[in-house]
């Protein structure tokens, strides 16, 4: 499998238990908080496809890994 390239990450931080985006990667809006369990993050980890709603504009995020800082997604982000 080729190595995922850096312009498909996007960063994001956990706080409180909570997943949250400094911006959305598709509209812009400022601090989106994801409606992600902490199980669908943690099989991000481990490699499997999980999927991200993002609340402000109802697009869709395919992220294909995680690690402790980014998603690495199936898309260009910037």
């Amino acid at each position: 499998m080729k190595p995922i390239p850096f312009d498909h990450t996007w960063p994001y931080e956990k706080q409180m238990g909570d997943i949250y985006l400094s911006s959305c990667p598709y509209c812009s809006e400022e601090n989106i908080s994801l409606h992600m369990t902490k199980g669908s993050l943690e099989k991000a980890k481990e490699g499997f496809k999980v999927r991200a709603n993002m609340p402000c504009c109802l697009k869709t995020m395919v992220i294909l890994e995680a690690d402790e800082d980014y998603f690495w997604t199936n898309e260009r982000l910037r």
